[in-house]
């Protein structure tokens, strides 16, 4: 991404540990404070370096990967609600990949297991057993698919909350400001940062 005078003036180092402490679950406001200890920058700064940044990628899995665990919930936007995609790898449970739509269908399900299979190579799919766009999708890409196993919906289950509990006040700092011509792209940028600390803090604790 372009720098800006700004982030020229601020090092990167207080840069990501702000991004850090917002993504643990501060709001803006408490960030701000946390990070006066170090170098003072307020609120709307830090607001800012989230909308601009822009992960490269989500990080690679560090095992050998034997499935995808696929679900998807609904996460509000504005006045709107939106479906979350997730896929997440059962011994780590680090997030592999994530694709927001208007619509849940196979179409939807397929274009995103197919950017899986892209990224890792094939392997076997394990979904809920409650909607019929998984199954087709895996059938018509030639995976093999599964209903969740107890553990597999235990893993994938407190994934998604987790991400819910996070986004609760996701439209208090950045609401949608094109009324009838969004592309999500604020949204799918907070939600790739939001991955990219969250598997980064689960491989730092692998690490150590």
């Amino acid at each position: 991404m372009a720098i800006s005078k700004e982030r020229r003036r601020t090092p990167s180092k207080y840069v990501y540990y702000a991004l850090q402490l917002y993504f643990s679950g501060l709001s803006l406001r408490k960030t701000s404070q946390r990070l006066s200890q170090f170098i003072k920058r307020n609120h709307v700064s830090i607001w800012n370096w989230i909308q601009r940044y822009e992960p490269r990628k989500i990080l690679q899995t560090r095992c050998k990967l034997s499935e995808f665990i696929i679900d998807e919930t609904l996460i509000r936007v504005g006045s709107d609600y939106v479906w979350l995609w997730i896929a997440i790898e059962p011994t780590d449970r680090t997030i592999l990949g994530i694709r927001i739509s208007i619509e849940r269908n196979m179409l939807v399900a397929e274009q995103f297991i197919h950017s899986l299979i892209r990224r890792y190579g094939k392997h076997n799919i394990s979904t809920d057993g409650g909607g019929t766009w998984y199954p087709q999708a895996c059938r018509f890409l030639n995976v093999e698919h599964h209903n969740h196993s107890s553990i597999e919906k235990s893993f994938i289950e407190r994934t998604i909350q987790y991400i819910k509990d996070r986004t609760e006040c996701f439209d208090d700092y950045f609401p949608c400001r094109k009324d009838n011509d969004c592309k999500l792209k604020h949204v799918m940028n907070w939600l790739s940062l939001f991955v990219d600390m969250h598997n980064r803090e689960i491989m730092e604790k692998i690490v150590k």
